[in-house]
């Protein structure tokens, strides 16, 4: 059997350890991975909004994240087994940032439509720059301000302007701020790290799960944790948390590692871009002028802050 270094070789993303701010230009497979992620995470608006008409939003998170837990619990229990107190810590952390994330993101998408959820949650891409460069004392560069406000420009055009925020679109507001300190408090915290992104994700995942689990019976008691619903429900369960949870957390959470959180957060603010186009291919939505408009600042913002990241990062 391979030993634990040999297996963490061959993880593309992984390297060693790397400053918080001076990073290599990632590589396109890296870019590649980042926007797989945005477009199922697109897609998991219109499909969790479904599975909340069979289950409440904490009962919901609690199945996805318990499937998670399991699997990668499993998947990475040699690696598990030599993290240090250290890095559990980190992980915890990182874990109950991501609990606050998904049940304001969720009770969120119960209270307003899947289409404003992926669109208000795309302004992470203005907060992460904010953030990370505000940690490091500097102000970001003009061109990563202007492309961060080009995208969230499209993204008001997208919403008709938003001008009254309802209680669920505050709570997703809040969920894409939550998002901006996720990815920059990844980078920072792992700097230097030898944890890998298998481990990481499974103490985020059962952390998230036992968090939610207490909440859960704090609202319902024991005997409501017990769901019966169709096999559209499990099925959306299903595609929660191998998809949109599983592979799409290790996935950034080994790309961040190669990348820079401002990078991160334009590549993610695709997301509303790929829910916008899903809710038209699934949901016949209607395309009009101002969504196209809309969708076409939203990447070209995007795209201009990777392009302006890049120049930076060197």
């Amino acid at each position: 059997m391979a030993n634990t270094k040999e297996t963490l070789k061959v993880d593309v993303f992984e390297s060693s350890p790397i400053p918080v701010r001076k990073t290599r230009t990632p590589s396109f497979s890296v870019d590649l991975a980042l926007l797989g992620v945005a477009f199922v995470w697109g897609a998991s608006y219109p499909v969790g909004k479904g599975a909340l008409f069979y289950a409440p939003v904490s009962i919901l998170v609690l199945y996805r994240f318990l499937i998670t837990t399991i699997i990668t619990a499993v998947a990475a229990r040699h690696e598990i087994a030599l993290v240090s107190w250290g890095d559990f810590i980190r992980g915890f952390a990182l874990g109950t940032i991501l609990f606050c994330i998904f049940i304001a993101e969720t009770y969120g998408v119960a209270s307003t439509s899947a289409m404003n959820t992926a669109l208000i949650i795309s302004l992470c891409v203005i907060f992460t720059p904010i953030i990370d460069y505000g940690l490091s004392r500097r102000l970001p560069p003009t061109g990563i301000l202007a492309s961060a406000a080009i995208a969230c420009i499209g993204v008001g055009i997208l919403t008709g302007g938003i001008s009254r925020f309802s209680p669920g679109d505050a709570l997703v507001l809040g969920a894409a701020i939550l998002r901006a300190v996720m990815v920059v408090s990844t980078k920072r915290l792992l700097a230097g790290r030898q944890i890998s992104s298998a481990a990481l994700t499974a103490i985020q995942g059962s952390t998230v799960a036992t968090l939610t689990f207490v909440l859960a019976v704090a609202q319902f008691g024991i005997s409501g944790l017990v769901v019966r619903a169709t096999l559209q429900f499990w099925g959306a369960v299903a595609f929660l948390a191998l998809f949109c949870t599983l592979a799409a957390f290790y996935i950034q959470n080994a790309a961040v590692r190669k990348s820079t959180p401002t990078r991160v957060g334009f590549l993610m603010g695709t997301e509303p871009f790929f829910g916008f186009v899903l809710a038209h291919l699934l949901l016949n939505e209607p395309l009009t002028v101002p969504s196209l408009i809309g969708a076409g600042l939203v990447l070209a913002g995007t795209f201009a802050g990777i392009w302006f990241e890049s120049r930076t990062s060197k």
